[in-house]
């Protein structure tokens, strides 16, 4: 890594990964702020459980997640504080417009454009953050960069909540819409790229194209293993996420506030310990033998989908918001030790484009078939169950949770072998 007399230019590492968490809860407000508002849209528009599932991942996901590759790969080449800065302004211009939407297509094609912009924002983050941090300090400083996840998702559901409960839920999408354009030039500003700089006369390495770094991540088992590992945890997690709103109102009677405030401290207790002490203890543990990066995540998984069935079968409020907690904080274990992991995979002038091929499966599993099965599944239990189809739907899903536990627990001995050490 470039020492800053080396390269004069360079933005403090703590003042990057302040400002990459600002940009990444931005990312998750305007990710979850649907969710809090699934409720009134769907009186405001007529639309169905099944339709809302499309919105919350279909819609966003098909191009945020084959774009995540071709703009990733333009980071690796350009500049990643470039790309991620133009990719903020366009997914929170979308945000906003989101708030003109007259019925399902508007909508669709609204959050669509959000996809486009967010596309190119985790990626070039994931390889800043590898290019400012060393190895052995990685994984925290990526769960670190993490919060934004349990951050901006209770954000998005309580500052959704509140100004749709007090004037509209359009509202709430144009005002983080414009929050978010707001942010980019002080981002910019702050943050930029780091780059080992060539002294004279040295040659100068050549940037790995995308197919070559697909191929070389093609050849190791262990990727495989943690992208779908990583993809059938998100593709219930994002379904829980996305949902769990609607149960609350639904099978619990809370309120559209009540629901929000819920689901948002949820996030804030459970999801940040969980990003936390994944990272911590990814980094320790893996230090000492590579397989603990996924092994860490595996066990946790297989945890925490036995206490989220609790919590979603409880009767009680109280008792279901004691539930929820330690199987969040379980759930989110994994983003910092496998992130860390999937960068260690590839040389370092690569890692943009490792991350967003990660991403390319675990996001058009996770998030594109998860909300959208989940709500599918609701609708086709409903002539059963009535209101509870929902809490049922869910139930079905945290099988998910347990097949991540497998795929992670397989992908330990593998990382020891295609495991790349940094020079």
């Amino acid at each position: 890594m470039t020492d800053a007399a080396a390269n004069p230019r360079q933005s403090r590492p703590n003042v990057v990964l302040a400002m990459l968490l600002v940009v990444y809860i931005f990312n998750f407000v305007d990710r979850q702020i649907l969710s809090i508002l699934a409720a009134p849209i769907q009186a405001d528009l007529d639309l169905s459980d099944a339709e809302m599932g499309v919105l919350g991942g279909l819609a966003f996901a098909i191009l945020y997640s084959t774009l995540a590759v071709p703009l990733a790969a333009l980071a690796d080449r350009t500049s990643r504080s470039w790309v991620i800065t133009v990719s903020l302004v366009l997914w929170s211009g979308f945000t906003a417009a989101c708030a003109a939407a007259q019925g399902f297509w508007h909508i669709f094609l609204a959050r669509l454009g959000v996809g486009i912009g967010e596309a190119g924002g985790v990626a070039p983050s994931y390889a800043l953050i590898g290019d400012y941090f060393p190895s052995n300090r990685r994984a925290f400083a990526l769960s670190i960069y993490s919060l934004g996840i349990p951050l901006g998702s209770a954000a998005g559901v309580l500052a959704g909540g509140y100004i749709a409960a007090r004037v509209d839920w359009r509202m709430a999408f144009l005002a983080v819409g414009i929050l978010g354009i707001l942010i980019a030039p002080v981002f910019r500003l702050l943050v930029r790229d780091n780059r080992p700089q060539v002294a004279a006369g040295e040659p100068v390495i050549d940037k790995p194209r995308l197919s070559e770094t697909a191929r070389m991540l093609a050849k190791k088992p262990a990727f495989w293993f943690l992208s779908f590992g990583a993809a059938s945890s998100s593709m219930c997690g994002y379904g829980l996420a996305f949902w769990l709103p609607s149960l609350l109102q639904r099978s619990f009677g809370l309120t559209l506030v009540e629901a929000a405030w819920f689901f948002g401290l949820v996030l804030l207790i459970g999801g940040v310990a969980g990003m936390l002490l994944g990272g911590w203890i990814g980094d320790r543990l893996g230090g000492r033998d590579r397989a603990w990066f996924a092994w860490v995540p595996g066990a946790a998984f297989l945890i925490g989908a036995p206490l989220f069935a609790l919590g979603i079968m409880s009767g009680s409020v109280m008792l279901a918001f004691a539930l929820f907690i330690l199987p969040q904080a379980l759930v989110y274990v994994w983003l910092g030790p496998v992130l860390s992991a999937v960068q260690h995979l590839v040389p370092p002038p690569a890692r943009a484009t490792a991350s967003a091929l990660f991403l390319l499966i675990n996001n058009l599993i996770g998030l594109g078939g998860g909300i959208y099965a989940l709500g599918q599944v609701s609708t086709l239990l409903t002539p059963i169950y009535g209101d509870e189809a929902l809490r049922y739907s869910m139930l079905l899903g945290l099988t998910l949770y347990l097949l991540a536990g497998l795929l992670m627990l397989l992908a330990g001995p593998k990382l020891r072998k295609g495991w790349v050490e940094e020079a």
